[in-house]
């Protein structure tokens, strides 16, 4: 397996396909760099270098106890972008990646990076407060932590089950599929890093980072997201970065990357190539 190691010991798993101008993914919670596999199949067939890792604590990553927050996971990704050199990167970040995409904005700035995509992205902040109304009530992942530490086995299968990817929606026709491989995923995650990222994508404020975009920027949301509404997120990320473009899919779950991949597979090509 292709590793590197981190400043404080910490081994990160990546993949590395293609050849051509960098893809770097940011993969979502409690997911891993294999969530990605068919946009990276996708862009690394149509002349794109598709490079994606599993983050600390998740996937074939080792599992620290400590630095599961998200200045270190935006760290990792540069101590990753600059040890492999990579420049001129269309950054591209799904859910709790989005976030991991736009601190490492916020905290390295956009020389390496060219254009950044949020796919179903947690920021600017999902958590309700008095400056974000719009967000969810803490009782909810109050909730997620809870099952994590009860089972969080039966935790993961009932998400990816349910909301994730809309499957309790009436007329859906769930993917057993889809299902387990969420599931496997997410097993293979330490149980402290995945219980600790609840924290860190839920909490984590990232409108100073948005600020900080100056480059190309594509935001897309379902306007069905029940695990990331799409007003307190992808459209307030749009609203807060004047130059981004926002594709909203009508009727769309949170879990595009697979539930939709055809038409996000496009859209990504699209705006690479553009």
């Amino acid at each position: 397996m292709a590793t590197m190691i981190m400043q404080d010991g910490t081994s990160i798993y990546y993949k590395d396909w293609g050849a051509g101008q960098p893809v770097v993914f940011c993969h979502g919670w409690p997911l891993s760099s294999d969530s990605w596999e068919s946009q990276m199949f996708h862009l690394a067939s149509h002349g794109f270098r598709c490079i994606a890792h599993d983050r600390r604590g998740h996937g074939r990553s080792s599992q620290p106890w400590h630095g599961n927050e998200m200045d270190t996971y935006a760290d990792d990704l540069a101590t990753l972008v600059e040890a492999l050199d990579l420049k001129e990167i269309i950054l591209v970040g799904f859910s709790t990646g989005g976030g991991e995409a736009t601190r490492y904005i916020g905290r390295h700035g956009t020389q390496r990076v060219a254009k950044v995509a949020l796919v179903s992205s947690v920021p600017p902040l999902m958590l309700k407060t008095d400056t974000n109304p719009d967000g969810l009530p803490r009782e909810v992942f109050d909730e997620i932590r809870a099952g994590s530490l009860k089972d969080r086995s039966q935790l993961y299968l009932d998400i990816a089950s349910g909301p994730f990817f809309g499957f309790n929606r009436p007329g859906t026709n769930p993917s057993q599929g889809m299902i387990d491989s969420f599931w496997m995923q997410g097993m293979m995650g330490g149980h402290k890093n995945t219980y600790d990222s609840i924290k860190a994508f839920s909490e984590t404020d990232f409108r100073e980072d948005l600020k900080k975009f100056d480059i190309p920027t594509l935001v897309v949301h379902g306007d069905d997201d029940q695990i990331v509404p799409i007003v307190a997120a992808g459209r307030a990320t749009a609203r807060l970065v004047p130059h981004a473009k926002l594709i909203v899919y009508s009727g769309a779950p949170h879990g595009i990357t697979d539930t939709h991949k055809d038409q996000l597979n496009a859209d990504l090509l699209a705006f690479a190539s553009s």
